[in-house]
């Protein structure tokens, strides 16, 4: 497996990434994530419409969290559009804090088991085994039409040309 060494940093120290980040006008990698109720979630079962993908390091962190609700207030008002967000936090976890939060237009799902995500992506950091703040907009035909990999992995994403992305393909 490729490593990018010093790919993102996380309060300023480098990190280093398993794997390659998707490339844009290229089919995404569709692996299998743990679902909120146990059950098998993937990319292609989301298809139908355009999907925003956001992977987080733990929904339990102030930037995380703040960048999932934003997500959620974001997709109700944009149609078919359906965000996920992926992170290595177990299911259970993911679930209470969607119920806490009230998040309702967010599908969550955990890639704890063996980092498939994670590695397909781009996004695994080697040596915390967490995932990097990235988000991918994916087509209705599952072809990538725009990326960002955060480079502080403490910083929220630039919104604007994510939502941008996402609603031309409305």
């Amino acid at each position: 497996m490729t490593e990018h060494e010093a790919a993102v940093t996380f309060m300023g120290k480098p990190l280093t990434l398993v794997g390659d980040l998707p490339e844009v006008g290229q089919g995404v990698p569709d692996v299998a994530l743990v679902g909120n109720d146990l059950e098998e979630v993937t990319i292609a079962s989301l298809e139908g419409g355009p999907l925003i993908v956001a992977s987080v390091p733990s929904l339990d962190t102030r930037v995380c969290s703040t960048e999932t609700r934003r997500f959620n207030e974001e997709a109700a008002g944009m149609g078919n559009v359906r965000v996920l967000t992926v992170s290595m936090d177990l299911p259970f976890a993911q679930k209470r804090w969607c119920g806490a939060e009230g998040i309702e237009h967010v599908t969550t799902a955990s890639d704890h088991r063996d980092a498939a995500f994670g590695e397909a992506y781009g996004v695994l950091i080697r040596d915390l085994r967490l995932l990097a703040r990235a988000v991918f907009v994916v087509d209705s035909g599952g072809v990538l039409r725009y990326k960002q990999l955060v480079p502080e992995v403490t910083d929220e994403p630039d919104y604007a040309p994510i939502l941008a992305a996402a609603c031309d393909l409305a």
